[in-house]
């Protein structure tokens, strides 16, 4: 009865103040709104969206990394990883599918001991896991969890901690990681881990060079170290006052899709 009495221009302003009342959601919420996932799911789900690596399905993709070649391959959802170098005079193949190394010296099949097999894995997974992020961040044995914002040098970013699962998760599965995805663009601009081997340590690394590759983003990264111990979450506050000390840059330099 009240609103018969108002004049039919009060009606209308009202009516849209009612309809633009609803407060804006990012791309994150929205996601979150049309799927029954966590809010760490979420923002690891558009991450990987992001940096294309639905692309590497039924694609192979070769690098370079510090005067060795390597190779990832994804046919019919079948990873195949594959390093090639020269060591004393000698050429040196190495390839891993399905959990199982081999090794070719001179083209001639080496019987690899345990613990040459533990070497020569860890070493090519740890390649391709750091120089295909977020890749392999969508394996099952993966845990993400949400840990916040924080601001890096004036940008906002969304902090995403990963764990893994004794099942799957390798022997390195109690590393602890974190990734700093950027709230504007949705990539990774930052991340660090925690690891456990070797008395353990601490490092953080701020990625450059970013650059698309066939749709699929390719990033290297200035290494640095903290003390054993520091907390990841403190890591970009120290970064900012300069309290890192740079260790090293990752690389990787002529990457090329390739026919298979």
């Amino acid at each position: 009865m009240i609103l018969k009495s108002l004049p039919s221009v009060l009606i209308v302003c009202l009516v849209l103040i009612g309809c633009n009342t609803e407060p804006k959601t990012s791309p994150v919420e929205k996601q979150q709104k049309s799927s029954n996932v966590s809010k760490a799911d979420s923002i690891l789900h558009l991450a990987l969206k992001v940096h294309g690596v639905a692309n590497f399905i039924n694609n192979t993709y070769r690098f370079t990394f510090r005067n060795k070649t390597f190779s990832i391959g994804n046919i019919n959802d079948e990873f195949t990883y594959q390093s090639w170098y020269t060591k004393e005079g000698d050429s040196i193949k190495n390839v891993l599918k399905r959990n199982k190394i081999t090794q070719w010296i001179n083209k001639q099949e080496k019987v690899l001991t345990e613990d040459e097999k533990v070497k020569f894995t860890e070493a090519l997974n740890s390649v391709i896991y750091f120089a295909t992020l977020p890749l392999k961040l969508q394996d099952q044995a993966v845990i993400p969890e949400w840990k916040g914002t924080t601001s890096i040098k004036g940008k906002n970013y969304l902090q995403l901690g990963i764990t893994f699962q004794k099942e799957g998760g390798g022997t390195d599965h109690d590393d602890e990681f974190m990734y700093w995805i950027n709230d504007s663009t949705h990539q990774i601009d930052y991340l660090a881990y925690n690891y456990q081997v070797n008395k353990g340590g601490v490092r953080f690394r701020s990625a450059y060079n970013k650059r698309n590759v066939n749709d699929i983003i390719f990033q290297d990264y200035v290494n640095f170290k903290a003390k054993v111990g520091t907390p990841l979450t403190d890591l970009p506050v120290l970064y900012e006052l300069g309290e890192l000390e740079q260790l090293s840059l990752i690389e990787t330099e002529n990457i090329i899709p390739t026919t298979h």
